[in-house]
């Protein structure tokens, strides 16, 4: 088994970080790592459902939205990626917690500590290894 890794990408819409994590996945893979590429919203059928509610639903409110990304956030991490990590994969996600903050915080001006404090809990303090 090889030493696991979480590494994330963050950034700005159109910022290039989907296709450098992409190109990351397949170049990893060829080097014969194993490698589980995932991203946020999304990454679990309740993800992916509550990615185009929250992407394409009408009246979202800011509790909503927020509550809606941390549940994302929770079924991911507790169903994708520490089971990977466990089995000695590389993890790459395509966004993680530090959009919360990005968006939800700084965009919106919801109370960073309280981002903090929802994330912590959601993911069980899971920090990435790497966060590009």
């Amino acid at each position: 088994m090889r030493n696991p890794a979480f590494i994330v990408f963050e950034g700005g819409e159109g910022s290039g970080k989907s296709t450098q994590a992409k190109a990351l996945n397949i170049r990893l893979r060829k080097l014969g790592f194993d490698v589980v590429f995932t991203h946020e919203p999304g990454g679990t059928m309740l993800g992916n459902k509550l990615r185009r509610w929250v992407k394409w639903g009408r009246d979202v409110t800011l509790p909503t939205e927020l509550f809606l990304f941390l549940a994302s956030r929770s079924q991911l991490v507790t169903k994708v990626i520490r089971p990977a990590l466990a089995r000695g994969y590389i993890v790459i996600c395509d966004r993680f917690a530090a959009s919360t903050i990005a968006y939800q915080g700084y965009g919106r001006g919801v109370d960073l500590s309280l981002l903090e404090s929802l994330n912590d809990f959601v993911t069980d303090s899971l920090v990435p290894d790497l966060t590009v």
